[in-house]
């Protein structure tokens, strides 16, 4: 079959870490990725199936890993050569139509869940990745096992796999797993009814958790940054109330709380900031915006560099990460998956209109080009498309 597979080539990875800092989504053409005819991947064991990818979207962790810009935490979590995609739906070998949750929990390693019913990201000791019948990943897409959905076969468990309603487009039911982080990152932000929240960042995390924000919580005034136009429209039409550049958004927030500064800080701020960029720039601004002992949510990757802390310290914000999904519980008890809530998000939202762009993987170099520069060229998500 035909895959994008990346190997572990330390050279074409630096020479793809210093050329997208100049040109972006060149990483897609010098660094460590390449299309290759390989053999499908095996099934581990009885509770396995074999899906064929229909679409599946590159997200901002795999531009990360093409353009040499993941920290290197992730070295022991992942296997090699892999091939990433993890934003999937496709059909199995019955033809059954699924949504893939890639993360690779205890279940898919023959572990015992952390709690009946368990959701593969859920637990609080993460010993299991590195068990179980497969070799070494995260999350299907950085296992060399399993494949990815850049590639014309993978292979997922039982447990990873969620049935797609008929009346569900594919473009709909690739932003399920995309959605399903905006979920998690909404109610990880533990908005009480009224609060304040600003959301940093309005690429497809960021859309997802505004549509989030909004669907499952009581908050009140949403600030969104956005730098293009399309990406403020829909920000608006999503539920934000102020839109604002990324460079204003200390001034807009400043103005809406009617706050003095403190040098580059605010005296007060929002109540609660979701980081949806993951840059150092954007994790300063979350701090200096949020108030005193009020929450930041860090929902984008981030990157390995220098952040100056002290103004957490000192405001004693709370810094909570929010990886994938899991299970949520709401303040009356309720429990539901992430990826439960997501198929009633994308629908009520119509997130599917977020998918701006499709191309065969034998132009792998182009949707990389275009996904890194989606927003300058008036995209949200690209995907790629195979066995339609």
């Amino acid at each position: 079959m035909q895959a994008l597979v990346f190997e572990r080539k330390i050279a074409r990875y630096a020479a793809a870490a210093v050329a997208s800092r100049v040109v972006p989504g060149i990483g897609g053409e010098v660094g460590p990725l390449q299309l290759r005819d390989i053999d499908p991947p095996k099934l581990p064991g009885p509770d396995w199936r074999t899906i064929s990818p229909r679409l599946t979207g590159i997200c901002g962790s795999d531009l990360a890993t093409v353009e040499g810009r993941s920290s290197r935490y992730f070295e022991p979590l992942v296997s090699f050569p892999f091939v990433p995609g993890h934003e999937v739906v496709g059909i199995d070998q019955h033809g059954h139509r699924l949504a893939l949750e890639p993360v690779l929990g205890p279940a898919a390693r023959n572990e015992p869940l952390p709690f009946p019913g368990a959701a593969p990201g859920d637990g609080n000791d993460y010993g299991y990745l590195l068990g179980g019948a497969i070799k070494d990943g995260i999350q299907i897409g950085f296992c060399s096992s399993t494949g990815g959905g850049w590639g014309e076969a993978l292979v997922a468990h039982q447990s990873q796999l969620h049935e797609v309603p008929q009346h569900f487009s594919d473009e709909a039911a690739v932003m399920l797993e995309p959605a399903a982080g905006g979920v998690h990152a909404a109610l990880k932000a533990q908005v009480e009814p009224g609060a304040s929240v600003a959301v940093l960042g309005a690429g497809t995390m960021g859309l997802c958790s505004v549509a989030a924000l909004r669907t499952l919580t009581a908050a009140g005034t949403v600030i969104v940054t956005a730098k293009y136009p399309h990406q403020q429209d829909m920000a608006a039409e999503l539920g934000a109330d102020i839109v604002v550049d990324p460079d204003e958004v200390r001034r807009a927030v400043r103005r809406f709380c009617g706050c003095r500064m403190l040098g580059d800080y605010l005296s007060s701020g929002v109540d609660i900031t979701i980081d949806a960029v993951g840059s150092p720039a954007s994790v300063a601004d979350a701090i200096a915006i949020t108030r005193p002992r009020g929450r930041v949510v860090l929902l984008g990757m981030p990157e390995a560099a220098r952040v100056d802390l002290t103004g957490l310290w000192h405001r004693e914000t709370e810094l909570v990460g929010a990886y994938t999904y899991g299970t949520e519980t709401f303040s009356d008890g309720r429990t539901a998956t992430s990826f439960e809530l997501a198929f009633d998000l994308v629908e009520s939202a119509k997130l599917e209109r977020l998918v701006s762009a499709r191309y065969p993987l034998d132009r792998y170099r182009e949707a990389i080009t275009h996904a890194a520069e989606a927003g300058s060229r008036g995209a949200v998500k690209v995907v790629f498309e195979q066995n339609a």
